[in-house]
Protein backbone atom coordinates (compact mmCIF):
# COMPACT_ATOMS: atom_id res chain seq x y z
CA UNK A 1 0.00 0.00 0.00
CA UNK A 2 1.10 3.62 -0.22
CA UNK A 3 2.42 3.53 3.36
CA UNK A 4 5.81 2.75 1.90
CA UNK A 5 7.76 2.64 5.12
CA UNK A 6 4.95 1.73 7.46
CA UNK A 7 4.36 -1.79 6.21
CA UNK A 8 6.32 -4.86 7.14
CA UNK A 9 9.50 -3.40 5.70
CA UNK A 10 9.60 -0.88 8.53
CA UNK A 11 11.18 -1.22 11.96
CA UNK A 12 10.10 -3.94 14.33
CA UNK A 13 9.23 -2.14 17.50
CA UNK A 14 9.87 -5.04 19.87
CA UNK A 15 13.58 -5.52 19.40
CA UNK A 16 13.64 -7.01 15.90
CA UNK A 17 16.15 -5.64 13.42
CA UNK A 18 15.29 -3.41 10.47
CA UNK A 19 14.30 -5.12 7.23
CA UNK A 20 15.02 -2.32 4.80
CA UNK A 21 18.31 -3.05 3.05
CA UNK A 22 17.29 -3.05 -0.60
CA UNK A 23 19.88 -3.48 -3.31
CA UNK A 24 21.11 -0.13 -4.73
CA UNK A 25 20.21 -1.12 -8.30
CA UNK A 26 16.66 -2.04 -7.33
CA UNK A 27 16.23 1.17 -5.35
CA UNK A 28 17.53 3.22 -8.26
CA UNK A 29 15.17 1.51 -10.71
CA UNK A 30 12.17 2.04 -8.45
CA UNK A 31 13.08 5.70 -7.95
CA UNK A 32 13.22 6.18 -11.71
CA UNK A 33 9.91 4.35 -12.09
CA UNK A 34 8.31 6.63 -9.50
CA UNK A 35 9.50 9.62 -11.51
CA UNK A 36 8.09 8.21 -14.74
CA UNK A 37 4.78 7.35 -13.07
CA UNK A 38 4.64 10.90 -11.70
CA UNK A 39 5.15 12.51 -15.11
CA UNK A 40 2.77 10.17 -16.96
CA UNK A 41 0.18 10.40 -14.19
CA UNK A 42 0.28 14.20 -14.16
CA UNK A 43 -0.10 14.39 -17.94
CA UNK A 44 -2.81 11.72 -18.07
CA UNK A 45 -4.95 13.25 -15.34
CA UNK A 46 -4.52 16.77 -16.71
CA UNK A 47 -5.83 15.43 -20.02
CA UNK A 48 -8.83 14.01 -18.17
CA UNK A 49 -9.53 17.46 -16.70
CA UNK A 50 -9.20 18.99 -20.15
CA UNK A 51 -11.35 16.34 -21.83
CA UNK A 52 -14.19 16.71 -19.33
CA UNK A 53 -14.03 20.52 -19.46
CA UNK A 54 -13.96 20.77 -23.26
CA UNK A 55 -16.31 17.93 -24.17
CA UNK A 56 -18.93 18.64 -21.53
CA UNK A 57 -21.67 20.53 -23.31
CA UNK A 58 -24.46 20.22 -20.77
CA UNK A 59 -24.69 19.31 -17.10
CA UNK A 60 -21.95 16.89 -16.11
CA UNK A 61 -23.11 13.27 -15.86
CA UNK A 62 -22.83 11.17 -12.72
CA UNK A 63 -20.11 8.98 -14.18
CA UNK A 64 -18.11 11.96 -15.41
CA UNK A 65 -18.42 13.67 -12.03
CA UNK A 66 -16.98 10.56 -10.37
CA UNK A 67 -14.25 10.42 -13.02
CA UNK A 68 -13.42 14.06 -12.31
CA UNK A 69 -13.05 13.28 -8.59
CA UNK A 70 -10.99 10.21 -9.44
CA UNK A 71 -8.66 12.35 -11.55
CA UNK A 72 -8.31 14.80 -8.64
CA UNK A 73 -7.32 11.98 -6.27
CA UNK A 74 -4.82 10.50 -8.72
CA UNK A 75 -3.40 13.94 -9.51
CA UNK A 76 -2.77 14.61 -5.82
CA UNK A 77 -1.45 11.08 -5.40
CA UNK A 78 1.22 11.37 -8.09
CA UNK A 79 2.37 14.71 -6.64
CA UNK A 80 3.68 12.76 -3.63
CA UNK A 81 5.79 10.42 -5.76
CA UNK A 82 8.88 12.68 -6.05
CA UNK A 83 9.18 12.58 -2.25
CA UNK A 84 8.96 8.78 -2.22
CA UNK A 85 11.44 8.58 -5.10
CA UNK A 86 14.01 10.53 -3.07
CA UNK A 87 13.19 8.44 0.00
CA UNK A 88 13.76 5.25 -1.97
CA UNK A 89 16.99 6.51 -3.56
CA UNK A 90 18.35 7.33 -0.09
CA UNK A 91 17.58 3.81 1.16
CA UNK A 92 14.43 4.95 2.99
CA UNK A 93 16.26 7.77 4.77
CA UNK A 94 13.73 10.61 5.04
CA UNK A 95 15.34 14.05 4.50
CA UNK A 96 12.23 16.27 4.56
CA UNK A 97 11.47 16.51 8.28
CA UNK A 98 8.68 15.34 10.58
CA UNK A 99 5.99 17.75 9.34
CA UNK A 100 6.44 16.73 5.70
CA UNK A 101 6.44 13.08 6.77
CA UNK A 102 2.95 13.51 8.24
CA UNK A 103 1.69 15.57 5.31
CA UNK A 104 3.04 13.40 2.49
CA UNK A 105 2.12 10.09 4.12
CA UNK A 106 -1.39 11.34 4.98
CA UNK A 107 -2.00 12.74 1.48
CA UNK A 108 -0.75 9.50 -0.07
CA UNK A 109 -3.00 7.30 2.05
CA UNK A 110 -6.07 9.55 1.80
CA UNK A 111 -5.92 9.65 -1.98
CA UNK A 112 -5.35 5.89 -2.11
CA UNK A 113 -8.62 5.40 -0.20
CA UNK A 114 -10.45 8.06 -2.22
CA UNK A 115 -9.31 6.57 -5.53
CA UNK A 116 -10.57 3.12 -4.55
CA UNK A 117 -13.85 4.53 -3.23
CA UNK A 118 -14.59 6.48 -6.41
CA UNK A 119 -13.74 3.50 -8.64
CA UNK A 120 -16.21 1.48 -6.58
CA UNK A 121 -18.89 4.19 -6.78
CA UNK A 122 -18.44 4.37 -10.56
CA UNK A 123 -19.09 0.64 -10.92
CA UNK A 124 -22.30 0.87 -8.87
CA UNK A 125 -23.48 3.96 -10.75
CA UNK A 126 -22.81 2.41 -14.15
CA UNK A 127 -24.85 -0.69 -13.31
CA UNK A 128 -27.68 1.25 -11.69
CA UNK A 129 -27.97 3.67 -14.62
CA UNK A 130 -28.26 0.89 -17.20
CA UNK A 131 -30.50 -1.28 -15.01
CA UNK A 132 -32.89 1.62 -14.32
CA UNK A 133 -33.13 2.50 -18.01
CA UNK A 134 -33.72 -1.07 -19.17
CA UNK A 135 -36.43 -1.73 -16.58
CA UNK A 136 -38.68 0.96 -18.10
CA UNK A 137 -39.03 2.93 -14.92
CA UNK A 138 -41.03 6.06 -15.44
CA UNK A 139 -39.43 7.66 -12.43
CA UNK A 140 -35.89 6.67 -11.48
CA UNK A 141 -34.68 7.16 -7.95
CA UNK A 142 -31.65 9.37 -7.67
CA UNK A 143 -29.55 11.16 -5.12
CA UNK A 144 -27.23 14.12 -5.24
CA UNK A 145 -23.97 13.02 -6.79
CA UNK A 146 -22.20 15.86 -5.01
CA UNK A 147 -23.38 14.63 -1.62
CA UNK A 148 -22.18 11.14 -2.48
CA UNK A 149 -18.77 12.57 -3.35
CA UNK A 150 -18.67 14.50 -0.07
CA UNK A 151 -19.43 11.28 1.81
CA UNK A 152 -16.69 9.38 -0.05
CA UNK A 153 -14.11 12.09 0.63
CA UNK A 154 -15.18 12.13 4.29
CA UNK A 155 -14.79 8.35 4.56
CA UNK A 156 -11.33 8.58 3.00
CA UNK A 157 -10.40 11.29 5.51
CA UNK A 158 -11.63 9.23 8.47
CA UNK A 159 -9.78 6.14 7.22
CA UNK A 160 -6.61 8.25 7.01
CA UNK A 161 -6.86 9.50 10.61
CA UNK A 162 -4.55 6.81 12.10
CA UNK A 163 -1.90 7.68 9.53
CA UNK A 164 -2.11 11.39 10.32
CA UNK A 165 -1.88 10.73 14.06
CA UNK A 166 0.84 8.07 14.23
CA UNK A 167 3.10 8.91 11.27
CA UNK A 168 6.46 10.21 12.43
CA UNK A 169 10.17 10.35 11.70
CA UNK A 170 12.05 7.81 13.81
CA UNK A 171 15.78 7.20 14.17
CA UNK A 172 16.70 3.60 13.37
CA UNK A 173 20.35 2.56 13.25
CA UNK A 174 21.34 6.19 12.66
CA UNK A 175 18.84 6.70 9.82
CA UNK A 176 15.70 8.86 9.90
CA UNK A 177 12.72 6.86 8.66
CA UNK A 178 9.21 8.14 7.87
CA UNK A 179 6.82 5.48 9.14
CA UNK A 180 3.87 4.63 11.36
CA UNK A 181 4.62 4.08 15.01
CA UNK A 182 1.79 2.95 17.25
CA UNK A 183 2.15 3.16 21.06
CA UNK A 184 1.62 -0.56 21.67
CA UNK A 185 3.94 -1.76 18.93
CA UNK A 186 3.24 -4.40 16.33
CA UNK A 187 -0.27 -5.44 17.37
CA UNK A 188 -1.96 -2.15 16.45
CA UNK A 189 0.17 -1.84 13.34
CA UNK A 190 -1.15 -5.25 12.28
CA UNK A 191 -4.74 -4.18 13.03
CA UNK A 192 -4.20 -1.04 10.98
CA UNK A 193 -2.94 -3.00 7.98
CA UNK A 194 -5.76 -5.54 8.31
CA UNK A 195 -8.48 -2.89 8.19
CA UNK A 196 -6.70 -1.27 5.24
CA UNK A 197 -6.76 -4.55 3.32
CA UNK A 198 -10.48 -4.99 4.03
CA UNK A 199 -11.57 -1.40 3.32
CA UNK A 200 -9.24 -0.59 0.44
CA UNK A 201 -9.14 -3.91 -1.40
CA UNK A 202 -11.36 -6.85 -0.42
CA UNK A 203 -14.69 -5.01 -0.07
CA UNK A 204 -14.15 -2.69 -3.08
CA UNK A 205 -12.96 -5.58 -5.23
CA UNK A 206 -16.06 -7.59 -4.33
CA UNK A 207 -18.39 -4.66 -5.05
CA UNK A 208 -16.69 -3.75 -8.34
CA UNK A 209 -16.71 -7.37 -9.54
CA UNK A 210 -20.36 -7.96 -8.61
CA UNK A 211 -21.51 -4.66 -10.15
CA UNK A 212 -19.82 -5.29 -13.49
CA UNK A 213 -20.85 -8.95 -13.61
CA UNK A 214 -24.47 -7.88 -13.07
CA UNK A 215 -24.04 -5.22 -15.74
CA UNK A 216 -22.72 -7.72 -18.28
CA UNK A 217 -25.49 -10.19 -17.49
CA UNK A 218 -28.14 -7.49 -17.79
CA UNK A 219 -26.84 -6.27 -21.14
CA UNK A 220 -26.56 -9.78 -22.57
CA UNK A 221 -30.04 -10.76 -21.44
CA UNK A 222 -31.92 -7.61 -22.32
CA UNK A 223 -30.29 -5.73 -25.14
CA UNK A 224 -27.25 -7.15 -26.91
CA UNK A 225 -28.22 -10.66 -27.90
CA UNK A 226 -27.86 -9.86 -31.58
CA UNK A 227 -25.06 -7.30 -31.35
CA UNK A 228 -21.85 -9.19 -30.66
CA UNK A 229 -19.62 -6.22 -31.55
CA UNK A 230 -21.03 -3.90 -28.90
CA UNK A 231 -21.26 -6.75 -26.39
CA UNK A 232 -17.56 -7.51 -26.92
CA UNK A 233 -16.75 -3.81 -26.59
CA UNK A 234 -18.47 -3.53 -23.22
CA UNK A 235 -17.01 -6.84 -22.01
CA UNK A 236 -13.45 -5.76 -22.84
CA UNK A 237 -13.76 -2.41 -21.10
CA UNK A 238 -15.27 -3.99 -17.99
CA UNK A 239 -12.62 -6.73 -17.91
CA UNK A 240 -9.76 -4.23 -18.11
CA UNK A 241 -11.30 -2.07 -15.38
CA UNK A 242 -11.55 -5.01 -12.97
CA UNK A 243 -8.22 -6.63 -13.89
CA UNK A 244 -6.24 -3.39 -13.65
CA UNK A 245 -7.61 -2.77 -10.17
CA UNK A 246 -6.92 -6.35 -9.09
CA UNK A 247 -3.45 -6.74 -10.61
CA UNK A 248 -2.18 -3.36 -9.42
CA UNK A 249 -3.23 -3.78 -5.80
CA UNK A 250 -3.40 -7.51 -5.10
CA UNK A 251 0.38 -8.19 -4.83
CA UNK A 252 0.87 -5.34 -2.37
CA UNK A 253 -2.06 -6.33 -0.18
CA UNK A 254 -1.07 -10.01 -0.32
CA UNK A 255 2.40 -9.27 1.04
CA UNK A 256 0.94 -6.86 3.59
CA UNK A 257 -1.40 -9.64 4.76
CA UNK A 258 1.60 -11.92 5.16
CA UNK A 259 3.13 -9.29 7.42
CA UNK A 260 -0.10 -9.07 9.43
CA UNK A 261 0.01 -12.82 10.04
CA UNK A 262 3.63 -12.54 11.18
CA UNK A 263 2.76 -9.76 13.60
CA UNK A 264 -0.11 -11.83 15.02
CA UNK A 265 2.32 -14.79 15.35
CA UNK A 266 0.11 -16.83 13.02
CA UNK A 267 3.11 -17.62 10.79
CA UNK A 268 6.84 -17.58 11.48
CA UNK A 269 9.31 -14.90 10.47
CA UNK A 270 11.90 -16.53 8.20
CA UNK A 271 14.41 -15.81 5.44
CA UNK A 272 11.80 -15.88 2.67
CA UNK A 273 9.78 -13.26 4.53
CA UNK A 274 12.85 -11.04 4.76
CA UNK A 275 13.70 -11.46 1.06
CA UNK A 276 10.14 -10.76 -0.09
CA UNK A 277 9.81 -7.63 2.03
CA UNK A 278 13.26 -6.38 1.12
CA UNK A 279 13.17 -6.93 -2.65
CA UNK A 280 9.60 -7.71 -3.77
CA UNK A 281 7.52 -5.43 -1.55
CA UNK A 282 8.98 -2.17 -2.97
CA UNK A 283 8.13 -3.41 -6.46
CA UNK A 284 4.51 -4.09 -5.44
CA UNK A 285 4.29 -0.57 -4.00
CA UNK A 286 5.51 0.77 -7.33
CA UNK A 287 2.91 -1.32 -9.16
CA UNK A 288 0.16 0.04 -6.91
CA UNK A 289 1.31 3.58 -7.65
CA UNK A 290 1.20 2.85 -11.38
CA UNK A 291 -2.57 2.48 -11.06
CA UNK A 292 -2.73 6.29 -11.05
CA UNK A 293 -1.38 6.23 -14.62
CA UNK A 294 -3.83 3.56 -15.72
CA UNK A 295 -6.92 5.38 -14.47
CA UNK A 296 -6.96 7.90 -17.37
CA UNK A 297 -6.83 4.93 -19.76
CA UNK A 298 -9.60 3.26 -17.77
CA UNK A 299 -11.59 6.47 -18.14
CA UNK A 300 -11.37 6.23 -21.93
CA UNK A 301 -12.37 2.56 -21.85
CA UNK A 302 -15.33 3.27 -19.60
CA UNK A 303 -16.45 6.01 -21.98
CA UNK A 304 -16.29 3.46 -24.81
CA UNK A 305 -18.33 1.00 -22.80
CA UNK A 306 -20.76 3.73 -21.80
CA UNK A 307 -21.29 4.74 -25.43
CA UNK A 308 -22.03 1.11 -26.29
CA UNK A 309 -24.53 0.89 -23.44
CA UNK A 310 -26.10 4.19 -24.45
CA UNK A 311 -26.43 2.95 -28.02
CA UNK A 312 -28.45 0.04 -26.66
CA UNK A 313 -30.79 2.44 -24.88
CA UNK A 314 -31.03 4.60 -28.01
CA UNK A 315 -31.96 1.56 -30.12
CA UNK A 316 -34.67 0.77 -27.62
CA UNK A 317 -36.02 4.32 -27.85
CA UNK A 318 -36.02 4.08 -31.66
CA UNK A 319 -38.10 0.91 -31.35
CA UNK A 320 -40.84 2.71 -29.44
CA UNK A 321 -40.66 5.71 -31.76
CA UNK A 322 -41.21 3.40 -34.75
CA UNK A 323 -44.24 1.88 -32.99
CA UNK A 324 -45.57 5.36 -32.37
CA UNK A 325 -45.12 6.37 -36.03
CA UNK A 326 -46.86 3.19 -37.15
CA UNK A 327 -49.71 3.96 -34.80
CA UNK A 328 -50.05 7.46 -36.28
CA UNK A 329 -50.03 6.11 -39.85
CA UNK A 330 -52.63 3.42 -39.27
CA UNK A 331 -54.92 5.48 -37.03
CA UNK A 332 -54.39 9.03 -38.27
CA UNK A 333 -58.10 9.84 -38.21
CA UNK A 334 -58.51 8.77 -34.58
CA UNK A 335 -55.39 10.27 -33.00
CA UNK A 336 -56.09 12.76 -30.22
CA UNK A 337 -53.83 15.12 -28.35
CA UNK A 338 -54.21 12.85 -25.32
CA UNK A 339 -52.89 9.87 -27.32
CA UNK A 340 -49.92 11.85 -28.60
CA UNK A 341 -49.02 13.21 -25.17
CA UNK A 342 -49.28 9.86 -23.37
CA UNK A 343 -47.35 7.94 -26.02
CA UNK A 344 -44.53 10.47 -26.33
CA UNK A 345 -44.25 10.64 -22.56
CA UNK A 346 -43.91 6.86 -22.39
CA UNK A 347 -41.15 6.80 -25.04
CA UNK A 348 -39.15 9.44 -23.16
CA UNK A 349 -39.24 7.46 -19.95
CA UNK A 350 -37.57 4.41 -21.48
Amino acid sequence: APCINSSDSDIALNGLSTLILSAPVLRCMISITYSVVCVVGLIGNLLVFFFIRVRQERRISKINFFILNLAVTDFQFVLTLPFWAVDMALDFSWPFGDAMCKIILSVTVMNMYASVFFLTAMSITRYWSVASALKDRGKQTSCSIRWVSVVLWSLATVATAPTSIFSTVTNVAGEKLCLLRFPDGQYWLAVYHLQKILIAFILPMAIVSISYLLLLRLIRQRSMKNNSKRRTQVTKSVTIVVLSFFLCWMPNHAITLWGVLVKFNAVYWDKSYYIVHTYVFPVTVCLAHANSCLNPLIYCLMQTGERACDSVLWNKRKYYISLFKGYLTQNSSHVTLRHIYSTSRFSKSV
